[in-house]
């Protein structure tokens, strides 16, 4: 299938108003650009009427956080809401913060399907003026445009601080966000780190069963014992190679993940941010990491995990979703993150963008689709630097 077959269905879906209304996470949320996840929506002057709604430094101060309630996203406990300068429609008037007034047709919003914040009824979005992630740059409202126009001014993520999550993320959820420090072998934690070869953690099932089976309730197995989750035991990796590139960090390798629950012979599993209705696979599972800035979340990731072999790549920037596709599930490892498995190797490595998966030139192609062409073969990396031991899990 051509690419502008998959851009024209793309933009249909955001034409006929398929919507999620309100984000999947729960509480208060913070607002943050798909440019730049450092930055964070934020009320200028505080809970004053009029204050102008612009960006600036991610600091969850009581300024940047957000909470969806009644088709209002509101601020300051529920008394200011996010509101449109004077009700006017004209594109590029400002959003500032005004005392809710409930039913006022100015301070409805929705969340869609592709993560676009829509004011109801105008087709006017949020908007980032010249697409600017400057401390200051006030937010507007314009006409809505689709993701696939390749316009992401008007793209955003929600997400949460990590020093304060909440105890759960999600609707359905089994564990916890909120993980504390430590470790146990009981852990319910939700909540992964990326941060080196030395310190990341991996999704694998609570109990002894397969990926397809409880991929909607796995918890996190890590490197190290600091992160309140369960710790991967020695043996359990036997290669891991940790590649950074300007837009993403990845981490493939091989083990003995039958250690962390993954049965004998499981084929395993792909587990993203997504899922089917929009919950993560697991639901509530959030991802956080120092690669790219201090404790930043990654909204788009995925892993691969089978009884031998894992992968994960979590991205960054306007093209994160297309670097982190998760429509390939049954792709495994090496056809949508090709890298480095090799065994009895551990190594950390700066690299380039690969091509995305099921991305060839100016086509796309879609699982089930025959013939399946090969997967890309590994970007060039460099300035490797090995160790022989990998937290408490080579």
């Amino acid at each position: 299938m051509s690419l502008s077959l998959f851009l024209t269905a793309s933009t249909l879906l955001f034409a006929q108003g398929i919507l999620a209304q309100t984000p999947s996470y729960q509480g208060a949320l913070l607002f943050q650009p798909v440019l730049d996840n450092s930055k964070c929506l934020t009320s200028l002057n505080g809970n004053a009427n009029g204050s102008p709604v612009v960006l600036a430094d991610c600091n969850n101060s009581v300024d940047q956080q957000f909470t969806f309630s009644g088709g209002a996203v509101t601020a300051y406990g529920g008394a200011m809401c996010l509101d449109v300068t004077n009700g006017s429609d004209i594109n590029g008037n400002k959003l500032q913060l005004y005392t809710c007034y409930p039913g006022s047709t100015y301070q409805q919003w929705y969340w869609t399907g592709d993560n676009h914040l829509a004011w109801t009824n105008h087709g006017k979005c949020m908007d980032l003026p010249s697409g600017s992630t400057a401390n200051g740059n006030q937010v507007q409202i314009w006409d809505c445009q689709a993701q696939s126009t390749g316009n992401v001014n008007q793209n955003w993520n929600v997400g949460y601080w990590a020093a304060s999550l909440p105890t759960t993320s999600q609707i359905g959820q089994t564990g916890i966000n909120n993980c504390g420090t430590g470790s146990s072998a009981s852990a319910q934690c939700q909540t992964l780190w990326l941060n080196s070869l030395d310190d990341f953690c991996l999704w694998a099932p609570p109990v002894r069963d397969t990926i397809g089976n409880t991929e909607r309730e796995e918890v996190a197995y890590c490197t190290h014992g600091t992160h309140g989750s369960r710790v991967m035991p020695a043996g359990t990796l036997t290669g891991v190679h940790f590649v950074k590139t300007a837009d993403y960090v990845q981490i493939t390798g091989v083990g003995d993940f039958t250690k962390i629950n993954i049965p004998a012979g499981d084929e395993g599993g792909e587990l993203d941010n997504h899922g089917a209705d929009g919950n993560g696979n697991p639901i509530g599972g959030l991802l956080f990491g120092n690669v790219f800035g201090n404790q930043q979340q990654f909204h788009e990731w995925t892993e691969f995990i089978s009884d031998t072999e894992f992968c994960i790549r979590a991205c960054i920037g306007p093209n994160a979703a297309t670097n982190c596709n998760h429509i390939y599930d049954v792709m495994g490892c090496r056809w949508n993150i090709p890298g480095n498995y090799d065994a009895n190797v551990f190594e950390s490595c700066d690299g380039v963008d690969s091509e995305p998966m099921g991305v060839y030139g100016t086509s796309t192609w879609y699982q089930g689709v025959s013939p399946t062409p090969a997967g890309h073969t590994p970007a060039p990396s460099s300035n490797c630097v090995s160790t022989s031991t990998v937290g408490t899990g080579s």
